[in-house]
């Protein structure tokens, strides 16, 4: 028994090796899962950068629309935006830019990066807005009182505060933007996803998926402890 045992585990061993031979070495195709690894990095990496700057912007124009009925209109157009963005996939909406709206660009690379940038942007306005909405209004009241400007107490006495409210969240939502960018291959974009997809068309094997996956669980448990180490700082300062 022990050795009908020996030799399974041995023909088992044995065929992982030549599932990770053919996912891998063979015909270099690790070089389509580090071309992937790349694509899906940089598009995670853009995207948030659009995404952030988006959400700033939308957060700031819902706390001075209070004050500025000029920006009420703008502000009505913004709810539409996070209302619609939240509410649809991103998958329906990356069809749609890349379909519809750039149907003449052949790269759809900058479209998956422009598609996940808008969709992630939905979701930081109201990490954002939801991070000064945190901050007590009598540091509002406070600045106000010494004769500093709606702006000038956004920048000098609200803001520093939120960003310790949602940097943690903002972590969050890179991690979440991150896994997201394993449907860019329905756009034809080089992914990591996409790459573990072709080598599993040509070897017949699952192998390259898993590997796809494993990588994506390194990277995500990475960064969390990452982000866990900026929470840890963040609450060592407050007790300070």
């Amino acid at each position: 028994m022990l050795a009908g045992l020996q030799e399974y585990l041995y023909t088992q061993f044995t065929n992982l090796q030549e599932s990770l031979y053919q996912a891998l070495i063979y015909k270099d195709r690790y070089l389509l899962i580090l071309q992937g690894l790349e694509n899906t990095i940089l598009i995670a990496l853009f995207a948030t950068l659009i995404g952030t700057c988006i959400g700033v912007f939308i957060a700031m124009v819902k706390y001075f629309a209070k004050e500025k009925k000029a920006l009420r209109p703008l502000e009505w157009i913004c709810n539409i935006y996070v209302t619609t963005i939240r509410g649809t996939p991103v998958l329906v909406q990356l069809i749609i830019l890349s379909t519809v709206i750039f149907a003449s660009v052949r790269n759809n690379f900058p479209v998956a990066v422009v598609g996940f940038g808008i969709n992630s942007g939905a979701y930081v306005a109201e990490i954002i807005r939801a991070g000064i909405a945190a901050v007590d209004r009598g540091q509002e009241e406070a600045g106000r009182s010494l004769g500093l400007s709606k702006l000038s107490t956004m920048r000098h006495i609200i803001m520093p505060q939120a960003v310790k409210n949602i940097l943690p969240a903002l972590g969050n939502e890179f991690i979440v933007l991150l896994k997201e960018t394993s449907v860019a291959g329905y756009l034809a974009v080089h992914d990591l996803t996409k790459a573990a997809e072709i080598i599993k068309g040509n070897t017949y094997n699952a192998t390259a998926l898993f590997i796809a996956a494993l990588i994506y669980l390194i990277m995500v448990i990475g960064m969390t402890k990452v982000l866990r180490i900026f929470e840890r700082r963040l609450a060592k300062s407050d007790n300070r």
